[in-house]
């Protein structure tokens, strides 16, 4: 029989992967911060249409606008926790489904514990 399994994949932080990530929140930071401008922009030109009522559309861009604030300090924080995590720490990446063969006469217990693949600098460096 087969069951899907839930596998953890971890990255060891090294100098490269730690610049990547730092690159990748930036780009990130970058996104939601002209997502807002343009969000902006949208209301000032809906505003001028006068096709809406001017509280409500207010209310609806600026839900969408502190939204993108919220992840925009979300990722402030995750750089500021980058920065202070040393070399050689794992980080939870993602989660992905894995197919595992049982058996009668399997152990459960070996089964049904925490699987997780280690990755440093793209490859795969321990299966646990």
């Amino acid at each position: 029989m087969q069951l899907l399994q839930t596998v953890t994949i971890k990255q060891v932080l090294t100098e490269k992967s730690k610049k990547e990530l730092q690159h990748s929140y930036h780009q990130k930071k970058i996104l939601l911060q002209k997502e807002c401008d343009q969000l902006r922009f949208e209301l000032k030109k809906l505003e001028r249409t006068k096709k809406f009522s001017p509280a409500s559309l207010k209310s609806h861009f600026e839900k969408e606008i502190n939204n993108r604030k919220e992840k925009i300090k979300l990722i402030d924080f995750q750089m500021e926790q980058l920065n202070i995590l040393p070399l050689g720490s794992e980080i939870k990446e993602q989660e992905v489904q894995a197919i595992i063969n049982v058996a009668v006469g399997d152990d459960w217990e070996e089964i049904s514990s925490e699987k997780m693949i280690i990755v440093k600098d793209g490859t795969i460096i321990e299966i646990r």
